[in-house]
């Protein structure tokens, strides 16, 4: 949480599950670390993925919801443009994507094209300088891994600070690259009766 351009209060936990009932408690918590309530935001930033399906959709649903309740704006952030903030660029931010793949996104002076996905070996050939950042970024060789110049959520509140104003800022929406690995229900649903 940044009150300017001073941090107030940040929390990071690692999940694999519960992230739904953990969400709004740890919401809470950092307000209160920070000394703030809700009604004292200006804006919601948000992380719109590429990563977890659930987690994204969790804390993109809940990002939105609350920014509704309050009526400010609530700005989703690219996951591979908050690691890069801060760094120095050219920058390839390579992060896992599990299962022998990669999301990877070059940023340079340009505006970005877009996160991709690749598997772990084909990295070498989208590399635009020999710096590079992420959570997959330090098994490359000949390559410089940058770490990170601060905490993702700290880096996603300072991108959102700077954008929250824009009049044709789009909602927060996920950015799904890959298939989500669960499949919906082969069960029929239950039948609507007439009323």
């Amino acid at each position: 949480m940044l009150s300017g351009d001073r941090v107030l209060a940040a929390a990071h936990e690692e999940m694999a599950k519960g992230q739904a009932e953990r969400l709004m408690p740890l919401i809470a918590e950092v307000l209160a670390e920070g000394g703030v309530t809700l009604s004292d935001l200006d804006a919601i930033g948000v992380g719109t993925g590429p990563g977890n399906f659930t987690g994204i959709r969790i804390s993109v649903s809940a990002a939105r919801g609350l920014a509704l309740a309050l009526g400010i704006p609530a700005v989703g952030v690219g996951t591979l443009e908050a690691r890069a903030e801060g760094l120095p660029r050219p920058l390839t931010v390579i992060d896992d994507a599990r299962r022998g793949e990669v999301y990877v996104e070059t940023f340079d002076e340009g505006a970005p094209e877009g996160p991709m996905l690749l598997d772990a070996g084909e990295v070498g050939l989208v590399l635009s300088s020999g710096r590079v950042t992420g959570t997959a970024s330090e098994a490359l060789p000949g390559v410089t891994a940058l770490s990170p110049a601060m905490p993702l959520a700290e880096a996603i509140a300072r991108i959102a600070a700077r954008r929250f104003r824009d009049p044709a800022l789009p909602r927060p929406a996920p950015l799904y690259i890959r298939a989500a690995d669960a499949a919906p229900s082969r069960e029929r649903g239950p039948a609507i009766l007439p009323p």
